[in-house]
């Protein structure tokens, strides 16, 4: 799904973003490395992991993105913590985070696990509930970006862009939070047109973003396969001129199919049509 690699880009490019959002601001992102990591000997994939990058005071954190009803979600991620500690032997302690777009998709079970949740080892975020944009830490505000509807989110997309020039980032990290602000817009707007994109965005900055080479590249995909049907129509109309020319003057469907160097099944395509329409 589209929504886990927007969040895993985020994670992985902004991971300080991860601990805001679970209220934990004062932590190092700098201590962890950010996966995304397939169980082995299983079809269990997690969305995305905090692994502390050295010693065994930090926990680790593992993430799922959920934005449909799963009525699996809690086993299956209980299912995949057990497993990979069982398979890593690590000693450090663990938290689990489930984000949600909206409360109304939390329709699992929590019976079997609620020691979890009381006890806080699993967290559940819905980012409807994160408040208004403009508030929030910039990171978090990108996050609420992908729940929004298309109004808003153009005009809150504007809004994040200016904010990058006044967060205090560096160049690299103004131009990466750019590309997956467009990123975001491109995924909930597929039809957003080029001009509104270069509304946004100053020209500079947009012609550096991944997701404008994409969409760039997609372009001129679908130009160029215009211009191979066009072409094609026209090599055809041609080659029906010349069937017709060469019916006139006696030739057989075998001869002419020799002589254009086409199947003799077109040939007699193009009579049996010519025969139907006079």
């Amino acid at each position: 799904m589209q929504t886990d690699s927007i969040f895993y880009r985020l994670f992985k490019e902004f991971p300080n973003v991860f601990f805001e959002l679970i209220g934990d601001a004062s932590t190092t992102a700098s201590a962890y490395n950010f996966k995304s990591i397939e169980v082995k000997q299983t079809a269990f994939r997690i969305d995305g992991v905090f692994i502390p990058k050295r010693g065994r005071d930090k926990p680790i954190y593992f993430i799922e993105v959920q934005f449909q009803q799963d009525k699996q979600i809690y086993s299956r991620l209980i299912s995949e913590v057990n497993l990979y500690l069982r398979q890593n032997k690590t000693k450090n302690d663990w938290y689990g985070v489930v984000i949600y777009p909206r409360k109304s998709l939390d329709v699992a079970d929590t019976k079997h696990y609620r020691e979890f949740f009381d006890s806080g080892r699993i967290t559940r975020i819905y980012l409807e509930d994160l408040g208004d944009a403009a508030s929030l830490p910039i990171g978090i505000a990108t996050i609420k970006l992908i729940i929004e509807n298309q109004k808003i989110a153009k005009q809150q997309a504007k809004e994040l862009i200016a904010r990058t020039k006044q967060q205090g980032l560096s160049k690299p990290q103004q131009q990466q939070l750019l590309d997956l602000i467009g990123t975001i817009l491109v995924y909930k707007l597929p039809k957003i047109k080029k001009e509104e994109l270069k509304a946004m965005f100053r020209k500079s900055d947009l012609r550096k973003t991944t997701f404008y080479q994409e969409v760039k590249e997609e372009v001129k995909e679908e130009v160029k396969e215009e211009v191979r049907q066009e072409v094609k129509e026209e090599v055809e109309q041609k080659v029906k001129q010349s069937i017709s020319r060469l019916l006139a003057i006696g030739l057989t469907p075998e001869q002419i199919a020799q002589a254009l160097d086409t199947s003799v099944e077109f040939v007699r395509q193009v009579v049996q049509t010519r025969n139907s329409g006079s």
